[in-house]
């Protein structure tokens, strides 16, 4: 695995599917233009985030939806990853990420997690992802989560074992202030969160946050690409749209993996028996 990745640090209006994927195209061939051979959108990048009930009504089927077309044939030059609402199979409505690559959809994820606490409610629009899995490209092994799912250990850390090299995080994550530090604290502790997912997996961990306002909301950017030992490679601006790029090799994984064994040693069979063992004889949870 090598290529070049890009970030597409974009801002997204809400609803409007048409003018969303026009941006994605500016960004495409922006991308293209640095040499990058995948490009990644943040989280809902082509319905924006705020949506509540319009949620139902921009619900697409993404293999059979004609608008798709022109993000399909870019993808016959770039790999893709794009954040959408998905109708599924039963007309449960999902927020979905799809990765797309020489003119088809290669694999989707639903996010597992819709948070439902503090500010959001994603909970009351969407259905949740019961899947997890990686999944090949003509790039690599890699793994997709949505915003809250990197929140939870069992998530990338299955996604490791699975294989993936690469962890893909299409993130909308709203400006939050407080205290008197000139830092931004949002944006600190999710950098931190990654550094420790990216070392403690030896994958390469890719984040890619919108900016932008939407219903009073700020979305803060900062979007980055840290490597397999934790070190923080490219860094997106705040507040503005950027477009983030770097290049992503297995032989850094190689290297990490062998100088700290930690992720080859792990026992998942262990964790698996532990598991079970909770489930059947521990507390309930809830």
């Amino acid at each position: 695995m090598k290529f070049r990745a890009a970030l597409a640090q974009v801002d997204s209006r809400v609803g409007d599917i048409a003018s969303n994927i026009d941006h994605h195209l500016e960004f495409i061939s922006k991308a293209i233009r640095q040499k990058a051979q995948l490009v990644m959108f943040p989280e809902l990048s082509l319905t924006g985030y705020t949506l509540r009930d319009l949620a139902w009504e921009i619900a697409i089927d993404p293999r059979t939806d004609k608008r798709l077309e022109p993000l399909k044939k870019r993808s016959k030059a770039i790999s893709i990853i794009a954040g959408f609402v998905e109708s599924g199979p039963k007309h449960g409505v999902y927020n979905s990420a799809m990765f797309i690559e020489d003119g088809e959809i290669r694999h989707i994820h639903r996010k597992i997690y819709p948070p439902t606490y503090g500010m959001f409610e994603e909970g009351r629009y969407f259905s949740s992802g019961d899947r997890v899995q990686s999944f090949d490209s003509k790039l690599g092994r890699f793994g997709m989560l949505i915003c809250e799912d990197l929140w939870h250990l069992s998530l990338p850390y299955v996604l490791a074992l699975d294989g993936a090299e690469a962890l893909f995080s299409l993130t909308a994550s709203p400006t939050r202030v407080g205290g008197d530090s000139p830092k931004l604290e949002t944006a600190e502790i999710n950098h931190e969160h990654h550094r420790s997912y990216a070392r403690l997996l030896n994958v390469y961990l890719l984040f890619c946050n919108r900016v932008g306002f939407e219903d009073g909301v700020n979305f803060w950017g900062g979007s980055s690409i840290t490597s397999p030992s934790g070190d923080q490679v490219a860094l997106g601006k705040l507040f503005v749209e950027d477009t983030v790029v770097a290049d992503v090799d297995s032989k850094e994984i190689q290297r990490a993996r062998r100088f700290s064994r930690h992720f080859l040693d792990e026992r998942p069979e262990l964790l698996l028996r532990s598991l079970q063992k909770l489930l059947d004889s521990g507390p309930k949870r809830k």
